[in-house]
């Protein structure tokens, strides 16, 4: 079996919750990293909501600099809608310094979700 923990770093982009608005999760500095990847896990939809997810770059941490990736820019697609208890996987391949997770409310009262981005190849290894 081979070590899968030495070579990935995680940042908690969304910390799991109940979220009932529209949330912008933390950043994730890709400083060292060479691939990063979005893991997204929802539990309950209460209300019949719709929610949907976004990936966001920039090469700053200003609020304002950040912009949605570009297709070409992400490895696989988001749903949709999210489904409730469901796991999804975004790869990400473009060249900013800083992505984060968006979750959109759209309708509805409420959904529990999270988001980890797993940073992958590092420059430097293992990986603390």
């Amino acid at each position: 079996m081979k070590d899968g923990i030495s070579g990935i770093g995680l940042v908690a982009s969304l910390v799991p919750a109940v979220v009932s608005a529209t949330t912008k999760g933390s950043n994730a500095d890709l400083q060292g990293y060479n691939s990063a990847t979005l893991i997204i896990n929802t539990g309950a939809i209460a209300g019949d909501g719709l929610y949907v997810m976004s990936m966001q770059e920039s090469d700053t941490t200003t609020d304002g600099d950040f912009t949605d990736v570009d297709d070409d820019d992400m490895l696989g697609a988001f749903p949709a809608s999210l489904a409730a208890s469901s796991v999804y996987k975004i790869g990400y391949k473009g060249t900013k310094r800083y992505i984060r997770a968006v979750i959109t409310k759209t309708s509805g009262t409420s959904i529990a979700a999270g988001a980890v981005f797993a940073l992958g190849h590092p420059y430097d290894a293992p990986v603390a």
